[in-house]
């Protein structure tokens, strides 16, 4: 990880970013990565470029529920668990990503995480698990990602500035042919209320040609690194805010993340999986214990602000995964070239787009 982020740059995006400018800027949602590095042949068919990130959605994420919403923007891709998000509008528990093939390792390692700790209340558990898919750069076939990875990104999770580029569930990922990965940034709302919006992604998708940055399509004005592909990556989108939100608006809250990634330049090609999930840190124990329960929510025309929100940190959280990520040589020494921020600077700057000097 280089440490620079996309404002580090001078890249310039719209709206106020929180402190972290992070999805743990919405108080009490925590993150953890494992990541997975290995391999010894010669021919590096064995190299291991993988890993699992956990995002805890509260701080007590083991015992509480919280309200949430997904969205299903092109569907060749896995989360798990949501078709009880769709009954209930309830998200129990901790969300993980990791690559393709590692997702029933991942989504059982949760629940035996949760059995031993006396987590399961009931005798079935609904983990949502994620995926993208990173086979060019790890031996996705060598199933290297293990229960003790999903564990241990589960216990690593904390506040504070969220690792983004080739770390956890996007250590393997490729972005706009770039190296890719996690990503993360925050919106304070617009609006005398300043809810927080925080998204995070793990960005597996694109073609160079579209790339856009700033307003810009500074793709079509860089090298393509080989012959073009056709379009096939994926991207998982999670937005968290602490706006009091219902689960038929955090359907909508999720939604708006499609504009994000279509303002980074993505068409979610055929073959891609861009699935996207919103929750709510507010409401907190409100689904618990019998009887009826007391609930808040915003009026729909106050929403207006959160989905701005989303859409701009979304955009920005692209970016910040692609500026952190570092080159990468992986599976038969398949190589993958960091996106070159010094030359998206120049196009930014002959066009009168950066913010400030980088």
């Amino acid at each position: 990880m280089t440490g620079r982020r996309a404002r580090d740059w001078g890249i310039p995006f719209a709206g106020v970013p929180g402190p972290l400018d992070a999805i743990t800027d919405v108080a009490g949602v925590r993150v953890g990565h494992c990541t997975v590095v290995s391999g010894t042949r010669p021919d590096g068919s064995d190299a291991a470029r993988t890993g699992v990130t956990a995002i805890l959605p509260t701080p007590t994420t083991e015992t509480e529920a919280v309200f949430a919403g997904w969205h299903n923007q092109n569907g060749n891709g896995e989360l798990t668990g949501t078709p009880w998000i769709d009954e209930t509008g309830l998200l129990d528990g901790p969300i993980l990503t990791t690559n393709t093939l590692s997702v029933g390792v991942v989504r059982d390692a949760v629940v035996a995480w949760a059995a031993r700790r006396g987590l399961l209340p009931q005798r079935w558990a609904m983990p949502v698990v994620g995926e993208t898919w990173d086979g060019h750069l790890n031996d996705i076939r060598g199933f290297h990602v293990r229960p003790e990875h999903a564990h241990e990104a589960i216990e690593r999770a904390t506040g504070g500035a969220v690792p983004e580029g080739n770390v956890g569930g996007g250590t393997g990922m490729v972005c706009y042919e770039a190296k890719g990965g996690i990503g993360s940034a925050s919106r304070v709302a617009r609006g005398p209320s300043r809810w927080t919006v925080g998204v995070l992604v793990q960005a597996n998708h694109g073609l160079r040609r579209q790339l856009t940055i700033a307003g810009l399509p500074v793709g079509a004005e860089l090298p393509v690194p080989a012959a073009e592909p056709e379009e096939h990556g994926s991207i998982l989108v999670f937005v968290a805010t602490d706006a009091p939100l219902l689960p038929h608006q955090l359907r909508r809250l999720a939604r708006r993340a499609t504009m994000g990634l279509a303002r980074s330049g993505s068409v979610s090609g055929n073959s891609s999986g861009d699935l996207f999930l919103a929750f709510s840190t507010a409401n907190r124990g409100a689904v618990e214990g019998p009887g009826p329960r007391s609930l808040s929510a915003l009026a729909e025309p106050e929403m207006n602000p959160l989905f701005e929100s989303a859409v701009e940190a979304t955009d920005e959280a692209i970016v910040n995964a692609l500026a952190a990520a570092e080159t990468m040589e992986g599976y038969r020494h398949h190589r993958v070239e960091a996106l070159p921020m010094p030359r998206v600077v120049e196009i930014l700057q002959r066009h009168g787009r950066l913010a400030s000097p980088a």
